[in-house]
Order: structure tokens, then C-alpha cells, then sequence
């Protein structure tokens, strides 16, 4: 982290009377799912920060997010849009940053075994529903990337992966362009979308596959805009100048969830 990061960060925690083990690295925080609202968020009868907070500058991760009450995940909306929080209380009104890189794991089901080629799922299709209901509409519309892992058969010989090395070298250099781009240490994910467009105009039959999409998918505006941000980013992370068709190719597979409805109705039957 930049030195006015480490300052922001270490503000935050001693605010919330909390120990920083590693100051030079961002912050990773992963709460409980059985964690308060205002554990997560931040407040109490003195104010406070919460894990957002004290996931600023760095990452936030929820595991079994649809276990945590669907309360305290809407209030993770107005952070994710603003990189914020305000808390607001009787006596007074505070603001906290937040500012953090979300990431989050939930099961197909409430049995987890939706989809899997080993084991039987025994959810009724209105439980999966009810189940995947605790995600709001928009809080998925401010989530950039929606994927389905499979299981993984250890025993089978894998194929080979280049090493983490290789993925910070290209991220660094992918954060090097974007710099060079915008002239200030801002990345495509934030940076004000009429900036984004001006120094990376989309093609007229990119905004026509874009538009397209959206129609089919019934995506709104939210949802476009991280789409255009996602194809920026990886056109940069495969050293392209402008936005290629390939990459939004990519960032639109990157959002769609294929197979729900087949499985529902697998399972109604």
C-alpha cells in the first residue's frame, strides 16, 4: 500500500481498537456468518468501524454469504457503490471509508449438492429458490463477476496453471497502464465512467452487442457499466490499447449464470 493507504488503514483500526499484525499489506477480513449488522457495518451506541471498514484498502470476504441475514447484505449497497459507509445515530452522524474488494461464496443450495455428479440433492425447487432470494436483485447489480465452480477430482491429473508470480506481473502491469491512462492512482473499477469512455471509446457494433445482451438478460444500466469497466480491465490485463470485442466477450461470460433454470426444472420433475 501507498503511505497515505497505510495511514487511512491504520486510522480505521485504531478507531475500532483493533491490532494491525502486517501494516505494509491490505487488510483481509472474513466475518462469521453468524456476525451482527453492526459487527459487519459498523456503529453501536458509540460509533464505530465495522469490517467493511476494517476491510478498506483490501479484501473483504463472505463466505456462505447467503447464511449472513439478507439485512446486512443489502446494507453492503450503498459501500460498494460509493466506497463508503454513513452511520447515523441520535447524537451524530459519522462516515467511514470503505472501500474494499468483495468477494464471496455460497452454495447452489441449502444442501450443496445442487448439481453435483456425486451426491443427491434433496432441496425442492422453492427451497433453492428461497435460498438464493437472500441475495437481492441489487446487490448482484453491483457484483462484477458471477461464477459456477464444479468440484474438483484431485485424483485426476490436472492441467498446468501459470504460477502467482506470473498473475501479479500482469496485474502490475495491467495497474500500469490504467496510470498511464487516467494520469492518477484510480483503476477502471472506480474511475468516473464518462472519463472511462472518453479515453476508451466503444465501437458501434460493441455497444450493439452490449445492447443486445442487455435485452436478453433484462440487465440494467448498473449492470452494463460493469460490463464495459470488466472488458476494459481485461483488455488491459492482455496488453490491448483499446477495448477488444474478445473482452467483452469475456466480461459478458463472466456474468451470466447458465444452468439455474435447467436445474430447477430438473428438479421439478
Amino acid at each position: 500500500m501507498t503511505k497515505e493507504a497505510r495511514l487511512e488503514v491504520i486510522s480505521l483500526y485504531q478507531l475500532a481498537k483493533e491490532k494491525r499484525t502486517y501494516p505494509a499489506l491490505p487488510p483481509y477480513r472474513s466475518p462469521h456468518h453468524s456476525s451482527s449488522a453492526v459487527a459487519i457495518i459498523g456503529g453501536g451506541s458509540n460509533p464505530k468501524p465495522g469490517e467493511i471498514s476494517l476491510a478498506h484498502r483490501g479484501v473483504l470476504f463472505l463466505d456462505e454469504m447467503a447464511e449472513f441475514s439478507k439485512k446486512t447484505l443489502d446494507m453492503l449497497r450503498q459501500p460498494l457503490e460509493t466506497g463508503k459507509i454513513t452511520i447515523s445515530r441520535v447524537h451524530s452522524t459519522v462516515t467511514y471509508p470503505a472501500s474494499f474488494i468483495l468477494i464471496a461464496a455460497m452454495n447452489p443450495c441449502p444442501c450443496g449438492y445442487l448439481g453435483s455428479n456425486t451426491h443427491y440433492c434433496t432441496c425442492t425447487p422453492n427451497q433453492i429458490q428461497t435460498y438464493r432470494n437472500r441475495i437481492s436483485g441489487p446487490l448482484y447489480d453491483r457484483i462484477d463477476i458471477l461464477l459456477e465452480l464444479k468440484s474438483v477430482n484431485l485424483d485426476q491429473p490436472s492441467q498446468p496453471q501459470p504460477s502467482s508470480s506470473d498473475f501479479r506481473s500482469r496485474i502490475e502491469k495491467a495497474r500500469e497502464r490504467q496510470y498511464e491512462r487516467f494520469q492518477q492512482q484510480i483503476y477502471n473499477a472506480n474511475v468516473p465512467f464518462e472519463k472511462l469512455i472518453a479515453t476508451s471509446p466503444l465501437k458501434e457494433n460493441q455497444q450493439h452487442m452490449i445492447r443486445q445482451m442487455a435485452t436478453k438478460q433484462h440487465w440494467s444500466n448498473r449492470v452494463q457499466i460493469k460490463i464495459i469497466r470488466l472488458a476494459r480491465t481485461i483488455s488491459d490485463l492482455e496488453g490491448c490499447s483499446g477495448i477488444s470485442d474478445e473482452s467483452i466477450w469475456k466480461a459478458i461470460s463472466l456474468r451470466r449464470i447458465h444452468h439455474h433454470k435447467e436445474q430447477l426444472k430438473a428438479g421439478k420433475r
